[in-house]
């Protein structure tokens, strides 16, 4: 069974984290993958079969009252779930995020990192591209000297673009121990 993941999406009101979901979302939908988006009942102020952000995107979702209730709005076949204003959902959502994550389901979860205290939620936003190599989902830069993965000795920061980096997944990153650098340019 393929891993799934988590995407937590987080920021202050009007930072635009409905807009990346739903953008990341379109995405998934482009590449022909299953999915649903979930929001708690509690916020009806895009209606309840919709999330929206504030520059008038929308995309269709289930309204749910508890996080348990997301297990039985999608399929067994889903794979990806997104989850608009997490803050709103009880403590249970963290059991069925490591549930569906470890059913290889891709969680998309975005909401506030901060109540009106200022007080953390403790969420983190991580944005990921495509990998090169396998098209799989990327949260990994690649270095290259000579069309070839960078060891890891060598400098750790060289500035540089598309001739220099690569997006990779997980599986496709490669870290050599070391290399004779001598005979490649940098």
């Amino acid at each position: 069974m393929p891993h799934g993941t988590l995407e937590v999406i987080v920021g202050c009101m009007s930072s635009g984290k409905s807009e990346e979901l739903i953008r990341r979302i379109r995405r998934a939908t482009i590449a022909k993958q299953s999915v649903v988006v979930c929001k708690p009942a509690i916020d009806s102020r895009s209606g309840e079969a919709a999330v929206a952000s504030r520059d008038g995107a929308t995309h269709r979702a289930v309204s749910v009252h508890t996080a348990d209730e997301i297990l039985s709005a999608i399929t067994t076949a889903q794979q990806v779930v997104g989850l608009d204003e997490i803050q709103f959902f009880d403590a249970r959502l963290l059991d069925i995020v490591r549930i569906l994550v470890q059913q290889g389901v891709r969680v998309i979860a975005a909401g506030l990192d901060t109540d009106f205290r200022g007080e953390p939620f403790d969420l983190v936003a991580k944005l990921t591209a495509v990998c090169v190599r396998c098209g799989e989902q990327a949260i990994r830069t690649q270095r290259l000297i000579g069309n070839a993965p960078a060891p890891h000795d060598s400098p750790r920061i060289v500035v540089g673009g598309d001739e220099l980096y690569e997006a990779r997944c997980r599986n496709c990153h490669e870290v050599p121990k070391t290399r004779d650098l001598s005979r490649l340019p940098l």
